[in-house]
């Protein structure tokens, strides 16, 4: 199956978020593969999606995702799936369900019920800020707000909370399917079974959001590859794009050649 590692990607986003969040990192990420397709799923809440109701368990979502990737025929070669928080669980139900669908899969600031306490997946102090961000009239406010929540560059704030207020006009999430999503995140625990493909984490050490520790508990309970940006928040991909298709880069060069050896 390492054969077909980085050959069909498909990208999944975290709370609230959809496809086009993934902003510069798609094209970036293609440069890096160019002869592999890409392709991104919205979560049901979320993005062309965004009329739907979320379910409130993980199964439920992974198992509706899945549908999307069936229906576009996505499953005609297993996947190399990337997944950013609630897209991380989303993967590793999926991986536990189904692992022939999936060859490899980076988790980007994850974490899981069964492995951290509620208050590293979602930071204590950053619930006061959730619930004012969510309720702010002001749709352009509300993205900017979200956007230092979660990245930690600054020079591009108006420039990407404009495309981001853009974004949530025309496909707008709701509070109560965002809270569906947090209720299927926090109840999520899969248990002590390992997924079968192989797995790289990737986190950032400024991540405002969810603990990098959170990470780090993914990694001491299954051995699994771990790399930490130095200063990067949580959505990493707009942080650093460019250091996170170096790993992913990196990650399937060493996985195509243990292939290669076996």
């Amino acid at each position: 199956m390492h054969n077909d590692i980085g050959q069909n990607w498909l990208l999944l986003r975290g709370l609230s978020r959809e496809a086009a969040h993934w902003g510069a990192f798609l094209p970036l990420l293609q440069s890096r593969f160019p002869s592999a397709r890409i392709t991104t799923l919205d979560l049901p809440g979320t993005g062309r999606l965004y009329r739907q109701t979320c379910p409130c368990r993980m199964d439920e979502i992974t198992e509706s995702v899945r549908k999307q990737a069936l229906e576009q025929g996505l499953l005609s070669r297993p996947l190399t799936v990337v997944g950013l928080s609630l897209g991380g669980m989303l993967t590793w139900e999926w991986m536990l369900r189904h692992p022939d669908d999936i060859c490899g899969a980076a988790l980007i600031n994850t974490s899981l019920a069964s492995l951290s306490p509620f208050y590293r997946r979602m930071r204590w102090q950053s619930y006061p800020d959730f619930f004012k961000i969510m309720l702010l009239p002001n749709l352009y406010r509300r993205e900017l707000a979200i956007l230092e929540w979660v990245a930690n560059r600054r020079d591009w704030d108006r420039e990407i909370a404009l495309k981001w207020e853009k974004i949530q006009r025309a496909r707008p999430v709701s509070l109560r399917n965002s809270l569906r999503q947090i209720t299927a995140a926090a109840h999520y625990r899969p248990g002590d079974e390992k997924p079968e493909p192989p797995i790289l984490l990737l986190n950032g050490r400024g991540d405002r959001l969810v603990a990098p520790a959170c990470s780090s508990a993914l990694q001491q309970k299954w051995q699994l590859q771990l790399e930490t940006h130095p200063w990067a928040g949580h959505d990493l991909t707009l942080d650093d794009g460019a250091w996170v298709a170096d790993r992913l880069e990196a990650w399937i060069k060493q996985l195509r050649d243990d292939a290669r050896t076996i």
